[in-house]
């Protein structure tokens, strides 16, 4: 049987590479460039006919990334590949997934319905599902959401000594004490006391027993930047060491990652979901066995 074959856009060939390392896949070659006028052009170097196609393309900064995408995959239908998947370690448009005000586009519906026109299937990493269940909900084709906790885990486990795992807040409990049991490391979750409207006091629970590790945030995405900023603030009150900070998808928006280190970071780590200077913590394999099955079947 043809191995499926890799197709990544730019600024995706490492992480392409990996995969197909990882999962037996095939690099194919892929031509994106723009002409004069700011038009995209593309060119499929490698024969798709009746193979398997697997496109790379983390989806930070989606606009201009969009119509290369597209005209990728339909270049791959339209010259014979037998099946065109998506391995998009960061899946964008997630968060309006309602409508909050009269006449806004539900953009979360709206971008999955353009992907499924060209796209058969679907690999991501922790999209941030906010109100929803699962990708099944907004993505009509197969679809796989993989969880880097583990990962994560694993990375600390090794890097970190004596680690503690801080959440800011009641609603990253879940993602925190998960990533601490698969650590074997403890974990608290910040206090927040209201004195008034405007007057809310955030405390570290038994404080003075943790003195002695390092505290480690964790979150999915990192854009601003600004909930860690203000955790690590009231870490340095409560007389805890620099924490290291690790995120899932280096978004990074504007300068937040200065912003963050400036803030009293120990040092900043993300997952290779979007090519950063922070990234440490390799997710190609765990994305390897989903694009696997989903390619060949």
């Amino acid at each position: 049987m043809t191995r499926p074959l890799i197709l990544a856009l730019p600024g995706n060939e490492r992480l392409a590479a990996a995969l197909a390392n990882a999962a037996n896949m095939e690099v194919g070659d892929l031509t994106v460039r723009r002409f004069p006028d700011d038009e995209t052009y593309v060119r499929l170097d490698t024969a798709v006919e009746g193979r398997s196609v697997v496109i790379v393309c983390t989806l930070d900064r989606p606009d201009e990334k969009l119509l290369p995408l597209i005209f990728s995959a339909a270049a791959a239908r339209d010259l014979g590949a037998a099946r065109t998947g998506l391995v998009a370690p960061y899946l964008a448009y997630m968060r309006q997934d309602r409508r909050f005000q009269t006449g806004e586009a539900i953009t979360s519906s709206h971008f999955a319905q353009i992907l499924s026109v060209w796209i058969d299937w679907l690999v991501t990493v922790d999209p941030h599902l906010h109100r929803r269940h699962s990708l099944s909900e907004i993505y009509p084709m197969p679809a796989a959401a993989v969880h880097a906790a583990q990962t994560i885990a694993g990375w600390i486990g090794r890097e970190v000594p004596n680690p503690l795992l801080i959440g800011p807040d009641e609603e990253s409990r879940q993602w925190v004490s998960e990533v601490a049991r698969d650590a074997n490391a403890p974990h608290v979750i910040l206090q927040k006391v209201r004195h008034g409207d405007r007057d809310v006091e955030v405390r570290v629970p038994d404080v003075g027993r943790w003195r002695g590790h390092t505290p480690v945030l964790v979150a999915d995405i990192v854009s601003t930047g600004r909930t860690m900023i203000e955790t690590i603030s009231h870490l340095n009150r409560a007389g805890l060491a620099a924490p290291v900070c690790v995120g899932v998808h280096a978004v990074f928006a504007g300068a937040s990652c200065d912003d963050l280190k400036n803030a009293g970071a120990r040092s900043i780590v993300t997952c290779n979901t979007i090519p950063h200077v922070s990234n440490a913590i390799d997710i190609s394999e765990m994305l390897g066995g989903p694009a696997s099955r989903l390619a060949t079947s």
